[in-house]
């Protein structure tokens, strides 16, 4: 959709891609897509060797869901996929499991609050954090030292929550350097861990109606993103219906008369 590939998961199937990931010590990078990605992709085309790289691209947007039946594709509202949907199943696994979860981003002291909220609820699980608040250029020196703690600590899971588009591109430029783990782009995840946001009600992202509950609390912030960023994606958007049209048109049977009538047929009696 929009001309960019994702894939109609459930929560319970991205758990399973987790799980096997684990437990085959491979790097997987998980990644999703919104219309704020969508858009963003159009102003920094540098993001997408970070979507080419993911194994795993979730669609973060009831609208896009919406957009996909109208593509023809058999999508329903369970394929509307994010961390607020399967954190609990998430964080169940990662505490029977005794898996090290680690995150990078959040101001400083949120991280903090998180891991310990967390900690108490799955104490089976091992989480470290770091904040977002550093040089993440390639070759800073900022950048070296979380790398290095990262690979000292060797993670199972990775969640990198910097915003768009900072934590794709800084996933992209140290994916090479980190240890074989599961990495997410998580956005404000351990916000919410942490109480300074809330999140909307799991029926309003259901309803496609979260982005307004977010923008009542941060209008200034989010104007833009949910009242004008989508416009743009109108070219893409007739372009993805009329390729859809023309799909559609092609697999319609075509009709008797168009041939002319078949030939009748003298079939013995009683067959």
């Amino acid at each position: 959709m929009f001309g960019q590939l994702v894939d109609l998961v459930k929560p319970e199937e991205v758990l399973h891609h987790v799980q096997d990931a684990v437990a085959e010590g491979r790097k997987s990078l998980v990644a999703n897509h919104n219309l704020h990605s969508l858009y963003l992709i159009q102003k920094h085309p540098e993001m997408l060797p970070f979507y080419e790289k993911a194994e795993m691209i979730e669609v973060d947007s009831t609208p896009m869901i919406w957009f996909s039946r109208a593509l023809g594709l058999h999508s329903r509202g369970f394929h509307r996929c994010t961390y607020l949907d399967w954190r609990d199943h998430f964080w169940s696994v990662a505490d029977r499991k005794n898996w090290r979860v680690m995150s990078v981003g959040g101001e400083p002291g949120v991280g903090d609050e998180a891991a310990r909220r967390l900690g108490e609820r799955y104490p089976g699980a091992d989480i470290r954090v770091r904040h977002g608040f550093f040089d993440a250029r390639k070759g800073s020196a900022d950048n070296a030292e979380i790398v290095a703690e990262i690979q000292a600590f060797q993670p199972h899971i990775l969640f990198v929550g910097m915003g768009m588009p900072r934590q794709e591109l800084w996933t992209l430029a140290v994916f090479d350097d980190l240890p074989d783990c599961v990495i997410f782009s998580v956005g404000a995840a351990f916000d919410y861990e942490a109480g300074t946001q809330r999140p909307a009600p799991r029926w309003m992202g259901r309803a496609g109606v979260e982005w307004a509950y977010r923008l009542v609390q941060d209008p200034r912030r989010l104007f833009r993103r949910y009242c004008v960023e989508p416009w743009t994606l109108v070219p893409l958007a007739v372009s993805d219906l009329r390729a859809a049209r023309r799909r559609m048109v092609g697999k319609q049977p075509k009709r008797t008369e168009d041939f002319g009538a078949p030939p009748a047929k003298n079939f013995p009696r009683g067959t």
